[in-house]
């Protein structure tokens, strides 16, 4: 039995710390609040109250072999990113190391979106970043801290993770009524985003390096979105080009998100030996599909 804090015990953390458990291994689930505690507890890990930009609330955080910093610092703005991603995770970092019983592994949770704008063509972990605005340079800054900053002994991780989705985050009606603005989705189901880190952590994979965790088939957003109006039948959504969306929008940053399209590889990830639960879009939604047309017909 290995002993596995989750710092940041949120969408992915619980499902991981669910997964973990049947595994056989103790998990801790570190939240700040009361919900947060009690939905790591429903998972069936050990609930610790404490703060990852707070040295000493980490005590209250039990010894660990692997240590997986998932925190989030939401959609607030790039100075909570900041604090988050790079303060959290340096202060986690050199907590843990600091200890008597330190880490052999830690793994730090990031984002696909730190690879920026490459008009549509495939990228992989050795493709050269371009975060293009200040909240995916600090996820950038965060991934080097992640693999350089561990002391010898300790090994980083990063896995980056696409778009998430799963239970309460399938979009579903958004899709259907649109607008739907053109562009490329790089997905991974919730079950896998954490499969892909347990697996990375039980099978011993992936020290020192980065991983993407994306599924195996990028999608058009058009496309997709024709997709699921199909399955659940109703009619095609609207679109819209990038350009037409780009005329509602002021925010740089926003509109460097938008303009950003890019195919995201699993090769290492597959390479290493992982096994979706959900290869592509059409497994992963169907649960969400079938509970649209269940209901009412879908009204």
């Amino acid at each position: 039995m290995t002993r596995v804090a989750i710092l940041g015990c949120g969408y992915v953390g619980c499902e991981l710390a669910r997964q973990l458990g049947e595994a056989g291994h103790h998990v801790v689930g570190v939240r700040r609040s009361d919900a947060g505690l009690a939905a790591v507890e429903e998972a069936g890990a050990e609930p610790v109250r404490a703060d990852v930009t707070d040295a000493g609330s980490l005590e209250s955080v039990p010894d660990a072999e692997w240590v997986v910093f998932a925190a989030s610092a939401g959609g607030r703005d790039a100075d909570a990113a900041r604090e988050t991603y790079v303060e959290g995770l340096r202060t986690a970092i050199d907590h843990f190391a600091g200890r008597d019983n330190a880490p052999d592994r830690f793994v730090y949770t990031s984002s696909t979106g730190v690879y920026g704008d490459h008009d549509g063509e495939w990228v992989d972990e050795e493709t050269p970043l371009d975060p293009g605005d200040e909240r995916t340079e600090i996820l950038a800054e965060a991934e080097r801290l992640a693999r350089e900053r561990p002391p010898a002994g300790i090994d980083g991780t990063v896995a980056r993770f696409g778009g998430l989705y799963g239970p309460d985050r399938y979009r579903l009606q958004r899709y259907l009524d649109g607008p739907v603005t053109a562009g490329v989705l790089n997905m991974v189901h919730r079950d896998d985003a954490a499969g892909a880190v347990r697996f990375l952590l039980s099978t011993d994979r992936g020290r020192g390096e980065l991983v993407n965790v994306v599924d195996d088939e990028p999608v058009e957003k058009w496309g997709f979105a024709d997709w699921l109006a199909e399955q659940c039948d109703v009619e095609f959504p609207p679109k819209q080009t990038v350009e037409q969306r780009l005329a509602d929008v002021d925010r740089a940053s926003i509109r460097r998100r938008i303009r950003s399209s890019k195919r995201v590889s699993n090769d290492r990830l597959r390479a290493d030996g992982y096994e979706f639960a959900f290869p592509t879009y059409r497994e992963g939604y169907r649960a969400a599909i079938d509970r649209y047309r269940a209901e009412d017909g879908g009204s």
